[in-house]
């Protein structure tokens, strides 16, 4: 399993826009995706799931990435990450 923490920016945090892309991103690779928050986790591929982590601007999640292809899942996520959240 590889991991990275990231702070989100987005003004209003991963609301159901955001977290609709990022499910759809998820969901174009093979790997299990865990987004983490505090106590929470969610799968990355379940759009409710995501929405009940309620990340807010300023927090900072871990993504965790496991499978075969983890190592390249990890760098596109954290490129999406920078560039959308």
């Amino acid at each position: 399993m590889v991991s990275f923490n990231y702070t989100i920016t987005d003004e209003v945090g991963i609301h159901a826009r955001p977290a609709s892309l990022l499910v759809t991103e998820a969901k174009s690779h093979a790997d299990k995706i865990t987004i983490v928050k505090g106590e929470k986790s969610a799968d990355a591929k379940k759009l409710m799931g995501l929405l009940s982590l309620g990340a807010k601007q300023g927090e900072e999640v871990t993504v965790q990435v496991e499978g075969e292809t983890e190592a390249d899942t990890l760098v596109k996520l954290e490129e999406y990450f920078k560039n959308n959240l």
